[in-house]
């Protein structure tokens, strides 16, 4: 049985202007929408439906197909199902089962999707959708003040005692194609819903619902399945290895402080097998003498942070989506746009925070490294336990 997702992500947006390519955990939302679909074994073509070049062009590197979506069905009257029909009316062949997704759900529930996916093939239901569980009390405003929507006002049973309602996500609905096409509505025939996680119910239609959607995705993105993508880590220097500080003695002589702890996580990293680069804008010899004492390889002195990191990764076959970078500030957020594994410490530049896939929890200099480290070898995927403050009896210092 075919099946096809779409996703509708039009170019405008009022609420939050070029929302579909704001960034979740450091992946663009069309990109989180895409990778999700692709995540299912049994899609068998991921379609994106756009009229802006910069989401085209975006998605078809995510993997997605591309079709153009008219101007006339772009604007902010314009449904979802239009876009959807529209796509389908532009392939060859129609598919026996549209996936829809919306890409302003960042979170989507995969496993609740094969599911939903399942039951629409198996013919026992035409069309089923995302919801959570709820058991809240609903209420309406009116002329004549506050009533009652799911409940009596007057009667107020225990939550035991109440049966739960369903609250519509919007993450994903899943119908036959050719129902969709008579109904031109996403609800026809058998309805029903597929429980989601209800952590992964947040939808992005205002920056306050965005930033809640970067704080929550270290929390729902890390696993200790995904962190087994990484192959290679980079990092920058200063302000990740050392502290951004600098001691300066009387004859102009320089100092930095590094950790060993870092040492130790880098260790850890290169016994392991993982290639490990720290790339500097840096020219001073510090950097050269420290990545030597770790046994890293070492860019520094480098303008063109981006275009030194592809080149790095080119010549080693490593695909820049498995690559881990640590940076802290304005010239790293080339490398971390450009790699699927954008990391960042405590304290960082705001660009920098919100481009992360994951924010660590120890400032650069005092082990950052080696939270990393962790985060990547642990196999239960959980963060060093270490408080950041103990490694500094273990502070050394290096003569710039």
């Amino acid at each position: 049985m075919s099946v096809i997702a779409i996703i509708p992500a039009r170019g405008g947006s009022k609420g939050v202007p070029g929302k579909n390519l704001r960034r979740v955990g450091g992946v663009p939302l069309v990109v989180r929408a895409i990778e999700a679909a692709r995540s299912i074994d049994c899609i068998d073509q991921v379609i994106v439906s756009t009229d802006d070049p910069t989401i085209a062009a975006t998605a078809t590197a995510a993997g997605a197909i591309v079709v153009g979506r008219p101007a006339r069905i772009a604007g902010d009257e314009a449904s979802s199902e239009s876009a959807i029909l529209d796509a389908l009316g532009q392939l060859d062949v129609l598919p026996e089962l549209v996936v829809f997704l919306q890409a302003t759900s960042p979170f989507i529930d995969r496993i609740a999707l094969s599911s939903a996916i399942g039951r629409v093939q198996r013919g026992e239901q035409d069309v089923v959708f995302s919801a959570i569980e709820t058991y809240g009390f609903l209420w309406r405003d009116t002329d004549e003040g506050a009533a009652g929507v799911n409940h009596d006002a007057s009667v107020r049973p225990r939550r035991q005692d109440r049966e739960p309602h369903y609250l519509e996500t919007g993450a994903f609905y899943v119908m036959r194609a050719d129902g969709f096409i008579e109904a031109e509505h996403r609800f026809f025939g058998q309805v029903d819903l597929e429980p989601v996680d209800p952590r992964t119910a947040i939808e992005i239609d205002t920056l306050d619902e965005l930033e809640v959607a970067r704080a929550l995705a270290p929390l729902l993105d890390i696993t200790p399945g995904n962190l087994l993508e990484i192959a290679a880590v980079v990092t920058d220097f200063d302000g990740v290895h050392t502290d951004d500080r600098v001691l300066v003695g009387a004859d102009g002589s320089e100092f930095i402080t590094a950790s060993r702890s870092d040492g130790m996580g880098v260790r850890h990293l290169r016994e392991a097998g993982y290639p490990v680069l720290i790339l500097s804008t840096e020219a001073n010899p510090v950097v050269g003498a420290r990545a030597a004492k770790l046994g890293t390889e070492v860019l520094q002195g480098v303008g063109d942070k981006a275009t030194a990191l592809a080149g790095w990764a080119s010549e080693r076959g490593i695909p820049l989506d498995r690559v881990a970078y640590l940076g802290n500030d304005g010239n790293d957020l080339g490398c971390m746009q450009l790699v699927g594994w954008p990391v960042a410490v405590p304290g960082s530049a705001p660009e920098i925070r919100q481009a992360a896939r994951i924010v660590l929890e120890t400032p650069g200099g005092y082990g950052a490294v080696r939270e990393l480290a962790d985060m990547i070898l642990r196999p239960d995927g959980r963060r060093n336990d270490r408080q950041w403050e103990e490694s500094w009896p273990y502070q050394s210092v290096a003569q710039q």
